[in-house]
């Protein structure tokens, strides 16, 4: 092979993969053809439903133990009891890195991933790393039945 062939072969390479760049390839997880954010504006998020599961009947109240809580996967609550017939609902998002709490027990909302636990009463931090507490969610109780506001 001569020089000069080797040299077409290997600026044909990069002009391929450069064509191949600028031609549809879009950032990590985004479809080709996404279009970007205006310089300095941070990522596009879709936006949520202001109060996803609103009006979704959780459990009965007799389900929630004097006490303690249970955790809800689908809309990603967690419904506690701090005193008899005090009910109280929070986010079971953790907020050290997004983890689902596991379990409530001990007076405390327990996150698996990293040892966060927060209080059932308010949703303050007892022990980190997480950095801000559990956001309460609104709900109403309808005779027995504990329903998302």
């Amino acid at each position: 092979m001569g020089e000069t062939t080797r040299r077409q072969v290997v600026l044909g390479t990069g002009a391929a993969g450069l064509a191949a760049a600028l031609t549809g390839c879009g950032g990590y997880g985004e479809p080709s053809g996404s279009p970007s954010p205006p310089a300095g504006t941070g990522s596009v998020v879709p936006s949520e439903p202001q109060n996803p599961g609103a009006g979704e009947i959780l459990a009965a109240t007799g389900e929630i133990p004097k006490g303690g809580g249970k955790v809800f996967a689908g809309p990603k609550v967690v419904v506690t009891q701090p005193e008899a017939g005090r009910f109280k609902c929070f986010t079971a998002v953790c907020t050290h890195e997004g983890c689902t709490v596991g379990s409530v027990s001990g007076g405390t909302i327990n996150c698996p991933c990293h040892g966060s636990k927060y209080r059932i009463t308010d949703g303050t931090v007892v022990r980190g790393p997480a950095p801000r507490p559990l956001a309460e969610k609104r709900i109403s109780i309808e005779g027995d039945q504990i329903r998302l506001a």
